[in-house]
């Protein structure tokens, strides 16, 4: 009896500890980011004077929300709330977009499909690195205007 005690006692905890380290994984993405314009680069430039990122955890999924102050000086926030599943979700204030479907690729990892009006303009890599103190977004496709998009934009944990 005491050694079945003991083996579930060890069970419950192995799972807790299991639970615990992939909430833990996962929570690599939350928190504050901010712009590192000298590592990033951005085609077609200009590059944004600053941005931010803020994940946040909700009952809905993670929320993501975005500051920006543009190369002109016009500030903007945007954002959207996911489950990082790929299901397509509204996102507001991006002018390439008006729809995000990220889809978690692992703990560390994301991709972002972008569309505006249901065509596709953007993808978006993200990834955050081992440390847990570097966020580096890599975005391809055609913006609105038509133009192609390449940039690598890497952001630093706040």
């Amino acid at each position: 009896m005491r050694k079945n005690l003991f083996l579930s006692a060890l069970v419950v905890s192995f799972v807790m500890s299991a639970s615990a380290s992939m909430a833990a994984a996962a929570d690599s993405w939350l928190g504050s980011w901010k712009l590192n314009i000298a590592k990033s680069k951005y085609l077609p430039g200009p590059a944004p004077k600053s941005q931010s990122l803020k994940f946040e955890a909700t009952p809905a999924g993670i929320k993501v929300s975005t500051d920006a102050v543009g190369a002109d000086g016009t500030a903007t926030k945007g954002g959207f709330t996911s489950r990082f599943d790929g299901k397509d979700v509204p996102y507001a204030g991006n002018p390439d977009a008006d729809t995000a479907a990220p889809r978690r690729i692992d703990d560390n990892s994301y991709e972002n499909a972008w569309k505006m009006g249901g065509k596709a303009t953007v993808t978006a890599k993200a990834t955050v690195s081992a440390d847990g103190k570097t966020l580096t977004v890599t975005q391809t496709g055609t913006n609105s205007k038509g133009a192609t998009v390449n940039i690598s934009a890497v952001y630093d944990k706040q």
